[in-house]
């Protein structure tokens, strides 16, 4: 059986998670009788937490909302979840790096020898590449589509306004995109954060709609991949390569590109893109001598780019 700091810890991270427990699930999860169970529920509240009973056939508890909560207690992966996540964030895309290192520098000065051992272990080199956003757009446009809020913005060098209802706001390879309802076009728009610069608060709200296919994250990489509905590109095409000019190119390849081994040792690869031109050009840029396996339509894309690409040559 774990101590009884270990085991608050535990209980409380379960109570943190899950507003509700039976008594029979807490003391299952932690190991204790009902009873040690009880005593350190009594142990919590006396440390300041409001950790209601709950009656019942099983009894239960629950953590209490809106309290004032004294200083927080993390177990030992919280804890070094929480200085990774810190480490990292300048990856994000907001601008918040140097804040975060300033966060990880007083977690790590009150954890203890061994978590900080751990932590200082990943030496992490975060790339800043690309956009920074602002924290105070990026909160701006968040609390928009928190309150169902029709936002105004300026966007872009030309600072165009904007008028439209935020959705989601979703993070995507380190840059930061609003997904809106755009009144003006009836149809969804996708715009980056780093370019929008709010308006003064409309506080006019507005009725949310479903996000096609239910998941905004999905719906945002659907439509950096030309489609509407499903996450895929809709031109998908293989090329055949020899096993040693597969393993040239396997590092440059896109996420989703795949190589499999077929019968004849040789490799095939499979790619997609946004148009067949699209994906002939990603092949070419392959530069390795390669078959294309198919479809009809990449063969005559790749046809028609080495026509373009010859009569581009022609002095």
């Amino acid at each position: 059986m774990a101590g009884p700091s270990s085991r608050m810890l535990a209980l409380l991270s379960l109570l943190q998670v899950h507003r509700e427990w039976t008594g029979d699930e807490l003391a299952g999860r932690l190991t204790v009788s009902p009873r040690t169970l009880r005593r350190d529920v009594d142990r919590l509240r006396d440390l300041g937490y409001r950790i209601d009973s709950v009656r019942g056939p099983a009894g239960g508890y629950r953590l209490a909302a809106g309290s004032d909560l004294p200083p927080l207690l993390f177990d030992d992966d919280q804890a070094v979840a929480i200085a990774l996540a810190l480490a990292v964030a300048p990856a994000s895309g907001a601008d918040i790096a140097e804040s975060a290192v300033r966060a990880l520098a007083t977690v790590r000065q009150v954890m203890p020898d061994r978590l900080r051992q751990r932590v200082d272990l990943v030496d992490a080199v975060v790339g800043s590449s690309g956009p920074r956003v602002d924290p105070d757009v990026l909160v701006a446009v968040s609390e928009a589509v928190h309150r169902h809020e029709v936002l105004r913005f300026g966007y872009g060098e030309r600072d165009a306004p904007r008028r439209v209802e935020p959705h989601a706001v979703v993070a995507r390879y380190g840059r930061w995109y609003l997904l809106a309802w755009d009144p003006e076009h009836d149809d969804w728009r996708t715009y980056r954060v780093d370019r929008v610069a709010p308006r003064v608060r409309t506080r006019l709200p507005f009725e949310p709609r479903p996000v096609p296919g239910g998941d905004a994250a999905a719906f945002v990489s659907a439509r950096f991949k030309g489609s509407d509905h499903e996450d895929a590109w809709p031109c998908r095409g293989s090329v055949l390569l020899d096993a040693s000019d597969a393993e040239r190119v396997a590092a440059f390849l896109p996420e989703d590109g795949v190589i499999e081994r077929i019968e004849d040792g040789r490799r095939r690869l499979t790619l997609g893109s946004w148009s067949w031109d699209g994906l002939a050009g990603a092949v070419a840029a392959l530069t390795v001598p390669l078959v294309v396996e198919g479809p009809e339509e990449l063969r005559a894309a790749v046809h028609r780019s080495a026509e373009r690409l010859a009569r581009a040559a022609v002095r």
